[in-house]
């Protein structure tokens, strides 16, 4: 039977999980399926190609809030909090989103909710658009960082090793933390810092930024 072009996208998030974006190679995910590597190109013209089908897929489950009575400012930070989470939910899926713009399905169906959303509080389509972005690239570059931190899930291989920021800091010789004793202490505290916290705080600041120029 013909492999079909939804059986190469569940296969290659599972193979992600496995092996991480670095790992995802076109031959070793026609290995997986057990074909091969030309059928894949049927479908996809090369592994970004793979890549953006992928990105969508990671929005598939993605649940936006109801717009009625919400204003848009709490109605943005359940959104890109909940786009947090999708990309949580793979590994180095925040990496996988980065650099694509796939115009499938569920990235067209979340952007023009949220674009609607912003339009409907006031802003001009390019104030929209731009906000829908300046929170994407939030989102994405806080949880690439976040995801660095976090061991692969289920113990996959052909992982790059992750960041052990308790690690860093013992590290650190005295002579740098009296040289440096500002840098020194930021380092500590991200060691024992929340990262829901730390993503709430940034959430915050940049909404309230936005605020300036979409009233609530």
């Amino acid at each position: 039977m013909r492999v079909q072009r939804q059986d190469i996208i569940d296969a290659a998030m599972a193979l992600l999980d496995e092996v991480g974006v670095d790992g995802l190679t076109m031959r070793r995910l026609a290995g997986a399926l057990q074909i091969q590597a030309p059928s894949l190109y049927w479908h996809f013209a090369g592994k970004q190609a793979l890549l953006d089908a992928m990105a969508d897929a990671l929005l598939a489950e993605m649940v936006l809030p109801p717009d009625e009575d919400m204003p848009w400012d709490e109605w943005a930070r359940a959104v890109a909090t909940e786009f947090r989470r999708a990309l949580k939910s793979r590994r180095d899926g925040a990496r996988v989103y980065a650099g694509t713009f796939p115009t499938m399905d569920n990235v067209l169906r979340i952007s023009d909710r949220v674009i609607a959303k912003l339009r409907a509080a006031g802003a001009d389509e390019r104030m929209a658009v731009r906000t829908l972005f300046t929170v994407q690239y939030f989102v994405i570059g806080f949880t690439i960082e976040e995801q660095a931190t976090m061991p692969p899930p289920g113990g996959g291989q052909g992982a790059r090793e992750t960041v052990d920021l308790k690690r860093v800091a013992q590290q650190l010789t005295a002579e740098q933390a009296a040289r440096y004793p500002h840098a020194a202490a930021t380092v500590a505290l991200l060691a024992s810092d929340d990262d829901d916290a730390r993503f709430r705080f940034g959430l915050d600041r940049l909404i309230d930024g936005l605020k300036a120029v979409i009233p609530a």
